[in-house]
């Protein structure tokens, strides 16, 4: 379990002045009533615009690496086997998901072109300048040397304030934990040299996971060989995510929000 770095400030009002704190809840109460964040930060109103270029360091040994996902929309046949075999390898509640399938339906306002559907699977994005991690007042939110952003739920207080900040939708707070949750690349699979629950169980091999640091792995190869169509969702938000898309038509690039099962894109 990774713990907060020696160096963190820590809260500063005296005993007689501190909300109850015998449990996590009193903790969050506590800090909600100071207006301030473990590590001195203010809290403002877009915690997402505050949090960019003011990154913690990151954690761990440096190994090298540095994962990353690339997802071919053209082979992607909105199945649905990541969404599920995800839910099965990492048990979050029914009816929360780390990753799912999005439909879409483009209508394309062309006479004789019938509505075209679109699937877009989505998860967490383990950007380099992700803005969840500088926004989380107790440091629950960190992110690896390799690229990977985790949640360590033992001191998560289930404030929410990262759940805002990602861009990507891609965080919720999970029903039985009360904790933040998402999409950890399935960490805990790639270290023994396993791939990602949702990587092996894709029917058209749509999913493939990598290091980005090694130019001979199948996803640098990838990569190389596809470069013109490469796409990231909102890269005007400055995040640099790491998790590459191709075949993702232009509409989608900056005008994705949201979970529903089903959305309509008009006029495109």
């Amino acid at each position: 379990m990774n713990h907060l770095p020696e160096s963190l400030s820590k809260p500063g009002p005296s005993a007689n002045e501190a909300a109850p704190s015998g449990s996590k809840r009193g903790l969050l109460r506590a800090l909600f009533g100071l207006g301030v964040t473990a590590t001195g930060m203010v809290v403002t109103a877009d915690p997402a615009a505050a949090a960019i270029n003011a990154q913690p360091p990151r954690r761990g040994e440096a190994n090298g690496k540095r994962y990353g996902m690339l997802v071919d929309i053209r082979r992607c046949i909105g199945c649905q086997a990541c969404t599920v075999s995800c839910s099965l390898e990492n048990l979050p509640p029914i009816g929360q998901f780390r990753t799912t399938v999005l439909q879409y339906e483009v209508d394309s306002k062309v006479n004789g072109v019938p509505p075209a559907m679109v699937s877009l699977p989505r998860l967490c994005n383990h950007c380099d300048e992700p803005p969840c991690v500088p926004v989380c007042p107790v440091q629950a939110t960190f992110q690896r040397t390799d690229g990977v952003v985790l949640v360590d739920n033992e001191r998560c207080v289930g404030c929410g304030y990262c759940v805002q900040a990602c861009p990507y939708d891609a965080r919720f707070i999970n029903h039985e934990t009360q904790t933040a949750d998402k999409c950890t690349f399935c960490e805990h699979r790639l270290e023994v040299g396993l791939l990602p629950a949702c990587v092996e169980s894709c029917v058209g091999g749509a999913r493939k996971i990598g290091d980005l640091n090694d130019p001979k792995s199948e996803i640098s190869t990838l990569l190389k060989e596809n470069k013109d169509e490469i796409k990231v969702l909102k890269p005007d938000m400055g995040t640099r995510p790491h998790v590459f898309y191709i075949g993702l038509p232009d509409e989608f690039v900056n005008g994705i929000d949201g979970q529903a099962g089903v959305r309509v894109l008009p006029e495109h």
